[in-house]
């Protein structure tokens, strides 16, 4: 369902979200943000559970400091003290790291949100219909997005042939003498598609402020217009009320 809406203002009302995370100073809406996208991902788009606590540990790392600090320790980083002061949160009601760490979970499921509901190739073309960007731009950006889950393919499939050369079955996580004995390869192959990616730009006649066709887009929709519309109300709402109580 969501990944049927258009790339674009959905874009739109996951950056705004974000940007009201990044503002809001208050425990509360962070938790409420990252239960809404959770939700989203779990029940509309039907993720797995394990992949979403999978997804969550990257961030969950990124502002762990802020959680040892303000609960096992008792007391407060002076960034996060600084950061609840210059927000207008003198005296908050929650731990300035607590919220912190809550905001570091938030944002982080917001843009998977939006990642896992959007397809690469759809949000660029978008992006250069709707937005007029450069068609060199266009194309680099999306040759990057296809390069990383390319790597992981090619990854597992150097893994496998390793196993069946040494007669063994592949483990389910590789060890670090095999991550060292694979970087080469995987170098050589992204290396490889770098260069076919800059002679398909010059064959397709990617150069700056030349004429060229575009492929035909899916246009913004009523639909779309309306879900960013009712995304916006929900977040003014939720403002609202936490400032109330």
């Amino acid at each position: 369902m969501i990944g049927r809406l258009h790339p674009l203002p959905k874009l739109a009302l996951c950056l705004i979200w974000i940007g009201a995370s990044v503002l809001v100073f208050d425990l509360r809406f962070q938790l409420l943000t990252l239960a809404l996208a959770l939700a989203l991902l779990w029940a509309v788009e039907r993720v797995p559970l394990w992949k979403l606590l999978a997804l969550m540990i990257p961030f969950a790392l990124f502002g762990f400091g802020f959680l040892t600090t303000s609960v096992l320790f008792n007391q407060e980083s002076g960034f996060a003290l600084q950061m609840a002061h210059e927000q207008g949160a003198a005296s908050p009601d929650f731990s300035p790291g607590l919220v912190l760490f809550a905001r570091t979970l938030a944002c982080g499921m917001v843009s998977a949100l939006f990642a896992l509901t959007t397809d690469p190739g759809q949000l660029v073309r978008s992006l250069m219909t709707h937005l007029r960007l450069p068609a060199p731009v266009g194309f680099a950006l999306m040759q990057a997005m296809h390069l990383v889950p390319d790597l992981g393919r090619e990854m597992q499939t150097m893994r496998m042939a390793r196993a069946m050369q040494q007669r063994r079955p592949m483990r389910r996580i590789p060890r670090p003498g095999e991550v060292m004995a694979l970087t080469i390869p995987l170098l050589a192959f992204a290396i490889r598609r770098a260069s076919r990616a800059a002679i398909a730009m010059e064959a397709k006649g990617l150069r700056p402020h030349h004429p060229r066709s575009q492929m035909k887009t899916t246009p913004i929709r009523a639909g779309d217009t309306a879900v960013l519309g009712f995304g916006l109300a929900i977040l003014a709402t939720l403002i609202t009320l936490l400032d109330q109580t």
